[in-house]
């Protein structure tokens, strides 16, 4: 089991080109379903997700073929529309094929998802908007068995919470409705608007993504398109959080700074000093960071879940107290007890945890718990005393490209075992 050594203390600098949205390409990919054809998808993140994503559209018949971060997918032999069980539980976003298959085919056939174990996540609202939508979904031994051919059609969707997932999966299916679907309640990350430029390319009529209400005119003809994915604003966040926590001076393009709002507010308060363009985002750290008010996650535009470990992280090695109260996930504190084998001072209450910045971490042998929390563990290592060891790195692959790598140009010192 490879691991990274990590020997902390150093600051970093430099500039880092932000790679393609993780969350942003996996529903993009899915969607080149809708349309018989070829789809260049640009900016696209050489991922374990994404790879396990094109074998998915592999299986399903069509071609998928990567020449650096440009992705082809023809999806003319598109012939099955069951995705077995070994590939479904690689990763939960898997998902995002059901609408998609839904709208192309009429009829899909999947096992329940995997992917991180952060609690509870069911797909309760990803079935209920497509059942909304005329598809008949039965569930059996784990098996979700979809018809929709000639039953779909355009309606309003309500979604109690503003899923992500559901937003999108509901997004495809409609694309393959006769009339026209609102979706009320949606999710308004950049990623939904990401995914609403690529279906606008292909012919798709769809408009109010980034805001609470999406209209889809489905039945409009669509085909293959050529789009570029958004930069990836966690891994932003990342290599801003490591340069914050390690100090020194970082700057990341390709990411607009609008969309890292929540997270670069609490690291001004924080200590550091931030210049943003239209890009693009600079930090300059320069002593310890101190303790912040109450980060409290949401659904964008609030302080994102997937950011939390990473600051948390960043700040348990600086002074003063912060609290952060996780409201998305039921279990996404499961990197904390790693980060306290560092020396950190986290106490937790039910959905409360409390960080108490104890000036200087050390280093210890910790391994990832999930994607963010190993991508947490390595920040923490980067300012910590000594020379960690950061193993799971399965985890870490899923949502980042080459982060050793990256943090090396930094000037980070930073290596993978094998």
């Amino acid at each position: 089991m490879s691991y990274y050594e990590i020997t902390g203390g150093r600051s970093l600098s430099g500039s880092l080109a932000i790679h393609g949205a993780k969350n942003s390409v996996l529903p993009i990919l899915a969607a080149c379903l809708l349309a018989s054809g070829q789809s260049v998808i640009q900016n696209c993140p050489d991922l374990s997700d994404v790879s396990t994503t094109l074998d998915i559209l592999r299986l399903l018949g069509c071609r998928a073929d990567r020449e650096g971060d440009t992705v082809v997918i023809d999806t003319t032999g598109l012939t099955r529309c069951d995705i077995p069980e070994c590939l479904m539980r690689e990763m939960r976003s898997s998902v995002i094929f059901l609408g998609a298959l839904l709208a192309r085919l009429g009829e899909a056939e999947l096992s329940y998802p995997g992917g991180c174990e952060l609690g509870p996540r069911p797909i309760d609202l990803h079935l209920t908007a497509l059942r909304a939508l005329g598809a008949e979904i039965m569930e059996e031994q784990g098996v979700l068995c979809c018809q929709g051919r000639e039953k779909l059609e355009g309606r309003e969707i309500y979604l109690p919470i503003p899923s992500v997932g559901a937003t999108e999966n509901a997004m495809l299916a409609a694309c393959g409705c006769a009339g026209v679907t609102t979706i009320v309640g949606a999710a308004q990350e950049p990623e939904i608007i990401d995914l609403q430029g690529f279906l606008q390319a292909m012919g798709a009529r769809v408009t109010g993504a980034g805001t609470e209400r999406l209209s889809i005119e489905g039945g409009a003809p669509l085909h293959p398109a050529q789009y570029r994915v958004m930069g990836d604003r966690i891994a932003a966040v990342t290599y801003l959080c490591a340069a914050a926590a390690a100090g020194g001076e970082v700057e990341v393009t390709g990411v607009p700074p609008e969309t890292l709002t929540a997270v670069l507010s609490c690291l001004r308060e924080a200590g550091c000093t931030l210049r943003t363009g239209p890009d693009w985002a600079v930090l300059t750290s320069c002593g310890p960071l101190h303790g912040i008010s109450t980060v409290r996650t949401a659904p964008y535009p609030g302080f994102p879940t997937d950011a939390q470990a990473i600051l948390m992280a960043a700040l348990a090695g600086g002074e003063g107290a912060t609290l952060f109260v996780e409201n998305m996930f039921d279990s996404r504190y499961r990197h904390v007890d790693e980060l306290r084998r560092m020396g950190a001072d986290i106490r937790i209450a039910g959905r409360a945890a409390m960080v108490s910045g104890v000036g200087k971490l050390h280093e210890a042998a910790v391994r990832s718990t999930d994607l963010r929390g190993g991508a947490a563990l390595v920040v923490a290592a980067l300012a910590a005393e000594g020379t960690s060891q950061v193993s799971e790195l399965r985890h870490i692959r899923r949502g980042y490209q080459a982060l050793d790598r990256n943090l090396r140009t930094l000037g980070a010192d930073i290596r993978q075992i094998p």
